[in-house]
């Protein structure tokens, strides 16, 4: 019978095999890490970059009034509403036109005035009621003085209504 014995030899490679690996894998892994956080910086600067670049362009808005405008104050209206003769309503309102399309403002202003006399007497109380009456109000009124005058008044301005 033979026997064999088994012999161990230490081996030295095992261990620092094994040290030199890890090494290598720390190494690896802290260099990627390091590039990737550098690669994110890099997107996080473009993007607050352009955030700024938009901003700045968003914060000179052009004006609605800019330009070579003028005003014209109407004579305020009174009158009383479609529904019965206990209810009146006063308006105080102004004409935005470009200065010199109008070549009379006092007549153009007159017949505005008018105008938005004939169509108040058809309103309702509850038609103007509240703050979606009054922007309907003003949008009805807009769309008439742009009818009376070709569209060369720019927009009404509703400086007082009174309903009493």
């Amino acid at each position: 019978m033979s026997r064999r014995k088994k012999l161990r030899f230490p081996s030295s490679q095992g261990k620092g095999g094994w040290l030199i690996t890890l090494a290598v894998l720390s190494i690896l892994a802290t260099g990627t890490g390091g590039l990737f956080g550098l690669y994110l910086v890099s997107a996080v600067e473009k993007a607050i970059d352009e955030m700024k670049k938009s901003e700045d362009s968003k914060k000179a808005p052009a004006l609605a009034y800019s330009g070579d405008l003028a005003s014209k104050s109407l004579a305020p209206v009174v009158t009383n509403l479609a529904n019965g003769d206990d209810t009146w309503v006063r308006l105080e309102s102004s004409i935005i036109f470009s200065a010199g399309a109008i070549q009379n403002p006092d007549i153009v202003a007159a017949e505005i005035r008018q105008d938005i006399l004939a169509y108040l007497r058809t309103l309702s109380v509850s038609q103007i009621q509240g703050a979606s009456g009054l922007q309907h109000l003003r949008e009805d009124l807009n769309e008439r003085v742009s009818l009376r005058t070709k569209g060369l008044v720019r927009e009404i301005v509703v400086e007082t209504l009174v309903v009493q």
